[in-house]
């Protein structure tokens, strides 16, 4: 066994978001592993039991959050007890849940799965890079094969990290801005890198949210309501294989399908 396939799918934006997603799964090459950010997947804000229910049956391995990891009071609980749903690891201690894992993949083969977020104009968390480098040095000694999911606004602050961690990760995957970069690259260490892997959200929308909601908190810089957009979506994944014995990804393939491609 030489390589294994890793896909992480542009994380999902409401109910069309789901329904594209189930969609786009249905033909699916299979792969040895699949990672979704989830954060906004219930109602635009966060996660429920019912919805993470739903992934998991559709062959989705592991979870990633961000920032609306808390939008959703019910699905603290299942936080804080599914090994298989990350938080951002930088989250102060005693906060519910765990940032970090290790799984099995179909192979057999162990992959260490790790979610942080930035700190340029997000929450003040502690550093991701300190954090992460922890974990990663701890993981290695099981694994690796490591895949991190950073979840940032800073376009610097994801390509910071992701040199800081080259040749330590198999891959740092960018996520929260919604909008799929066209910078993915293997970075000199055997690290696979992209900015943002986008999402997989109604694509009628600015990133996921109804038009004129966004349009009138720019407009009038007052209070509005976000709601999730309707209507047809657009999938976002990145595909990599990756060297089950050095950990080092060998390709990525950024891949974003829009309604009318299919």
């Amino acid at each position: 066994m030489a390589s294994i396939k890793v896909a992480h799918l542009g994380e999902v934006v409401g109910r069309s978001g789901r329904k594209a997603l189930f969609n786009f799964l249905s033909n699916f090459e299979e792969q040895d592993f699949l990672l979704l950010n989830a954060e906004n997947a219930a109602g635009g804000f966060g996660l429920t039991p019912r919805v993470a229910e739903e992934f998991f049956s559709w062959g989705i391995d592991c979870l990633t959050l961000g920032n609306h990891a808390w939008s959703k009071k019910e699905g603290v609980e299942i936080i804080a007890n599914d090994p298989r749903i990350l938080r951002p690891a930088n989250y102060p201690s005693g906060v519910p849940g765990r940032g970090a894992n290790i799984f099995n993949t179909k192979k057999g083969v162990k992959i260490g799965v790790i979610n942080l977020m930035g700190r340029i104009f997000m929450e003040p968390l502690d550093s991701p890079f300190s954090v992460g480098e922890r974990i990663v040095e701890e993981m290695r000694k099981e694994t690796p094969i490591i895949i991190v999911d950073f979840h940032a606004e800073a376009t610097s602050e994801k390509e910071a990290l992701a040199n800081f961690l080259d040749g330590k990760v198999s891959a740092v995957i960018g996520t929260h801005t919604h909008v799929q970069t066209a910078d993915e690259r293997l970075l000199p260490g055997g690290t696979a890198f992209i900015t943002d892997i986008g999402m997989t959200g109604p694509i009628n929308s600015i990133i996921g949210v109804k038009k004129e909601q966004v349009l009138h908190r720019f407009l009038h810089s007052t209070p509005t309501k976000f709601e999730v957009a309707e209507g047809p979506a657009v999938v976002c994944v990145l595909f990599m294989e990756i060297d089950a014995e050095s950990g080092k990804a060998v390709s990525l393939k950024r891949v974003r399908v829009c309604p009318s491609d299919e």
